[in-house]
């Protein structure tokens, strides 16, 4: 039974379910016609028969505290939110508001805070959001020029302009958040030669060139602007200092997006959209988004987010379902993937185990390397990711993504005798026993100058999947004679530590990496290797181990500006080349940026592979995926 014809039957049955109770409530959804949506209401018959005790109850609305949300204009995710918000400060690095504050290359997510352009990693193209038009180069390439839409307003009605643009740049560079930090290296200024046209200036090498050319294109899609006006009078409350700016919890912030605060507190973040949003200009959207509210319940782990995507009450889902073909092959539910055979999405992204190199042992090559061929990847292909990867015989081990345009930037060849496919245990044992690394005294660990070797694996609680990897990583640790046990923290801690400037609790661990976005592969090698980020506190640019190496910066500086096919493939594959001999850390497994899955019970019209609408998989809000939320429509 194919999965359409499973989700036309959901989706009949989630109607008669919902049809009693959307008729109680009023809703405020316009009248404007949904882009390509198919209409999906069916005329169906009475049902007069006895309802199955185990099928899920109709959504309802949700009532929760003080907040009334009519569910049909209610559209509720999971998988991002983790814990309570910390605030809302476009200006901070420390806001745990995952909905609002999720600034990537791969694709800002938008429904609050606006980037110029919106990212769309399916054809690498940027569409104007708060910018007017294409961006432009100078001739010398060192230049990008940007007007900004006349019609962009903030939340308090002034309009977006391109001092905006230039001081968010500013200020972000001398307090150094993380947008400062990433760019300063390759961004030298951002100037606004009048209100609506912006100018970002490159830092130039050497030769007069663009140090980056890449990370000017990847600062347009990345990038918050922030109100010129809000930052001053969050400097002056702050006194200037750059802890307390950054730290500001920011309750009184202007937005330019959709979207702004409604409710917020441990159980539940709750948006609601700007009725006067200067998106429906016909300059821009033409319209506003669907839904009224924007929900994430903040669920306490993996397993509970799922049950409540199955039960309706999660509409857009970013989490990780093992066997997920079974809940339309098996459930029946109205329940779908982006894509309808495995791995039901693009999997663009490569979940790492990092080393700390601030531990002595770990400094030791052999015993990086030991481990890492000894992990039994194709068991986390099977039993964290249920073969929701490509697996890395299919795909071996780089710098690289699985996708044809990564993976033809390096010589496979010349890297092959580097990569290895996992479960080597009696290659691991040997590396190990050929560098002295031995159990001296009998008890089954081997010991490092005088030591047991006892490291502790860990990735954050409730990330099934992510845990699953750390469980088989340890396993590996048991099979060479290391003692690996394995710690799950909350995920907020757990990510506060390893993106400290040091940190000795974790001696392995997980944590993203880039997905596909401008400046990609540099970008990946550069957020797995550089160690320009080494020694910042609250880093969430990369190398969370603190690897150092003279010839990965100059690399780092070469490729961007680097314009002959040739060379570029040379510098690709020596950085293959360094990773792959190094081993500061590992990858995996391969998987989607996000894990777009989408119950229907509710809402439908969601972006599918080869509808023909090229809105990206990415959750409805990140880069142009936001595209979504004005396509969508509840079954009513």
């Amino acid at each position: 039974m194919s999965k359409k014809f499973m989700k036309v039957l959901g989706l009949l049955l989630a109607l008669v379910m919902v049809l009693g109770l959307l008729t109680a409530c009023k809703s405020d959804k316009t009248d404007d016609t949904p882009v390509n949506t198919e209409d999906t209401q069916k005329d169906t018959p009475e049902d007069t028969t006895e309802p199955d005790p185990t099928e899920a109850p109709a959504p309802a609305d949700d009532t929760s505290g003080d907040v009334q949300l009519p569910r049909n204009e209610s559209m509720y995710f999971g998988g991002q939110q983790w814990g309570a918000v910390n605030g809302w400060n476009p200006m901070g690095d420390n806001n745990n508001n995952a909905m609002a504050l999720s600034a990537s290359g791969s694709g800002s997510r938008t429904i609050m805070f606006e980037t110029l352009y919106m990212y769309n990693f399916l054809d690498g193209s940027m569409t104007p959001l708060l910018a007017d038009g294409d961006y432009v180069w100078n001739d010398a390439m060192t230049e990008i020029t940007v007007k900004i839409n006349p019609a962009a307003k903030w939340s308090d009605g002034k309009p977006v302009t391109a001092d905006d643009v230039a001081y968010t740049f500013e200020v972000s560079k001398k307090i150094g958040n993380n947008s400062g930090n990433a760019n300063k290296l390759y961004i030298a200024d951002v100037v606004a030669t009048d209100p609506s046209t912006v100018v970002i200036k490159a830092v130039l090498n050497e030769e007069g060139k663009a140090a980056n050319p890449l990370m000017l294109i990847n600062y347009l899609g990345a990038t918050y602007i922030a109100q010129k006006d809000w930052i001053m009078a969050l400097e002056e409350r702050n006194g200037g200092d750059a802890n307390a700016i950054k730290n500001d919890p920011a309750e009184d912030v202007v937005y330019s997006g959709p979207y702004g605060k409604y409710f917020a507190d441990d159980q539940k973040v709750v948006f609601i959209r700007n009725e006067d949003y200067w998106g429906q200009d016909p300059s821009m959207w033409g319209k506003l988004p669907t839904p009224k509210y924007l929900v994430h319940t903040i669920f306490s782990d993996n397993s509970a987010t799922e049950t409540a995507f199955k039960a309706g009450e999660i509409d857009v889902n970013q989490q990780f379902i093992p066997n997920i073909q079974d809940l339309w092959l098996k459930d029946g539910l109205p329940i779908s993937t982006y894509m309808d055979e495995p791995p039901y999405g693009i999997c663009v992204n490569m979940p790492t185990a990092f080393f700390n190199l601030d531990k002595p042992v770990l400094q030791n090559l052999a015993v990086r390397k030991a481990i890492a061929i000894a992990v039994d990847y194709d068991a986390i292909n099977a039993n964290a990711m249920t073969g929701q990867s490509p697996s890395f015989k299919d795909v071996p081990r780089s710098l690289m993504n699985p996708t044809e345009g990564e993976q033809a930037t390096f010589d496979h060849e010349a890297v092959k005798d580097l990569q290895w496919v996992g479960n080597d245990i009696d290659g691991a044992n040997k590396i190990l026993d050929d560098a002295g690394i031995v159990d001296t005294d009998g008890d089954g660990i081997r010991e490092f100058n005088g030591e047991n070797i006892s490291l502790i694996a860990a990735c954050p609680n409730g990330w099934t999947d992510w845990q699953a990897s750390m469980e088989i990583v340890a396993a590996a640790g048991k099979n060479i004679g290391l003692e690996i046990t394995t710690q799950f923290p909350e995920a907020d801690p757990y990510q506060t530590t390893v993106t400290s400037a040091k940190q000795l609790d974790y001696d392995i661990f997980m944590m993203w990496t880039d997905s596909a976005s401008p400046t990609q592969p540099w970008g990946r090698f550069r957020y797995l290797m550089s160690s320009e980020f080494n020694g910042l506190d609250n880093n969430w640019s990369g190398n969370y181990g603190h690897y150092s190496n003279d010839r990965v910066q100059e690399l780092i500086k070469l490729i961007p500006t680097e314009s002959d096919p040739a060379k570029l493939k040379e510098y690709y594959t020596e950085a293959v080349k360094i990773y792959l001999t190094d081993i500061p850390s590992f990858s995996l497994m391969y998987r989607p940026d996000k894990f777009h899955a989408v119950n229907e019970s509710v809402w439908t019209g969601f972006p599918e592979a080869g509808d023909g609408l090229n809105i990206p998989p990415t959750d409805c809000t990140d880069g142009y995926g936001i595209a979504a939320l004005y396509n969508v429509t509840p079954i009513q």
